[in-house]
């Protein structure tokens, strides 16, 4: 009985703030700021960025070759807030056709 008791709460906390997808843009690099719907803006603590989105540079004799150019301020990403709304995972970069 208490474990189903347990679950029940469980479940409805999860309810109460289900995942999210939202829009929002770069306005600072470093630290990394993103602006949400012109609503709000998320400081670098609140986000989780992927591998693929970290600029990676290359040097080889001397040369400097960009492989990938991270984000840049203008920047549209694609935001998933993660239960509970602490943090939020940058998808992708958003590209107009």
């Amino acid at each position: 009985m208490l474990e189903a008791i347990k679950k029940a709460a469980m479940d409805a906390i999860e309810a109460a703030n289900p995942v999210a997808i939202m829009v929002g843009t770069v306005t600072k690099i470093n630290p990394l700021e993103v602006n949400v719907d012109q609503r709000f803006t998320l400081d670098a603590d609140f986000l989780i960025v992927p591998e693929t989105l970290i600029r990676y540079v290359l040097n080889i004799n001397g040369s400097e070759y960009i492989i990938r150019p991270g984000l840049q301020v203008g920047d549209m990403v694609v935001l998933l807030r993660l239960q509970g709304g602490q943090k939020y995972l940058i998808l992708d970069k958003v590209v107009s056709g």
